[in-house]
């Protein structure tokens, strides 16, 4: 594993692992954690990294600036600015900088949603949204960020109005539903357990990103309220665990350029 620096800020860094070829396809997870916690070494030791290297696939696990040190804007330009530094590097580092895909966790599920759907971060960035191969989603709830902030006041009012404040031009401009148009992404995953908050936001984005023409699938998947929320991040990668074989399915295809496995 490498520990690579990607801006100036201590927070700004990811680690690397190679994959088993020069050209391998890259994973680029980014953390959960309500926004204001989390670290990319949840990676280490983890059955994902284990499954995605089983698989030969390079993998990043990025942090990123937290609020309230940060913005949720400085977030999404983190993830952007970091798959830049990849991109640039690739020869050095060994993987396909064209087999990207981007993989998120709750807040992360929402950061890659958001990165995948808006093409302002990848742009200032130098990029484009048609480099980012894949993103999967990871049981997100604030693909629509007022409405997220209206159903779940009592329960998690304090986080979003932290992250999201309380203006409904900046919650929408946040919202990857609302940037599901076209251009996105070229293909999405989204996942979730059974948590009613999760199941809709992540039905509403799938259906916008298919009115967009968007290739996506949607797949709900055994677990409820915050311990499945949980065990999607802990047990992905475990072979009897429902969502690996519909991951590791959907990453194949993708990188083989087929698209989706519906």
């Amino acid at each position: 594993m490498q520990v690579l620096a990607y801006g100036a800020d201590p927070l700004q860094q990811l680690d690397y692992w190679p994959g088993s070829r020069a050209d391998a396809p890259l994973v680029v997870y980014v953390h959960g954690g309500g926004w204001k916690r989390g670290d990319k070494a949840m990676m280490q030791g983890s059955a994902k990294l284990a499954d995605w290297q089983a698989e030969g696939y390079a993998v990043a696990s990025l942090n990123y600036r937290l609020v309230p040190a940060a913005r949720v804007e400085d977030q999404a330009q983190d993830v952007a600015d970091a798959i830049a530094f990849l991109r640039s590097n690739a020869a050095q580092l060994g993987f396909d900088p064209a087999r990207i895909v981007l993989v998120g966790h709750s807040a992360g599920a929402h950061l890659v949603a958001l990165v995948g759907t808006d093409s302002t971060w990848l742009n200032r960035a130098g990029l484009t949204l048609d480099q980012i191969r894949g993103v999967i989603a990871l049981d997100g709830a604030a693909y629509d960020v007022p409405d997220q902030m209206g159903e779940n006041a009592l329960l998690m009012g304090k986080t979003y109005e932290q992250a999201f404040g309380t203006d409904p031009k900046r919650q929408l401009a946040l919202s990857p539903t609302a940037h599901a148009g076209a251009p996105n992404a070229r293909a999405f995953l989204i996942l979730h357990v059974q948590r009613k908050d999760g199941v809709a936001q992540s039905r509403a984005l799938a259906d916008a990103l298919r009115q967009a023409g968007t290739v996506v699938s949607i797949e709900g998947l055994p677990g409820r309220g915050l311990r499945g929320h949980a065990e999607i991040n802990r047990r992905l990668g475990e072979a009897d665990y429902p969502a690996t074989p519909l991951v590791d399915r959907w990453l194949a295809s993708v990188f083989d350029g087929a698209g989706s496995i519906n």
